[in-house]
């Protein structure tokens, strides 16, 4: 039997500035961007799934950029 992963909550607060700036970021950011930072193609896919979550979230509350 597989464990399910561990799930957290995040809370946080950042400026107007700073939520459009990261959704600015996320929107822009590719999977090279990740890939070089990542260990391999496993680990690049996690960090940009993550990164999409963070990104779903921004726009739900009204940062989402075109």
């Amino acid at each position: 039997m597989t464990e399910q992963p561990k799930t957290i909550a995040l809370a946080v607060e950042l400026t107007d500035a700073e939520a459009w700036n990261l959704a600015q970021f996320l929107k822009r950011v590719g999977f090279s961007d990740f890939r070089t930072n990542a260990q391999d193609d496993a680990e690049a896919y996690a960090m940009r799934d993550a990164a999409d979550r963070i990104r779903v979230a921004l726009a739900e509350a009204g940062y989402a950029p075109r």
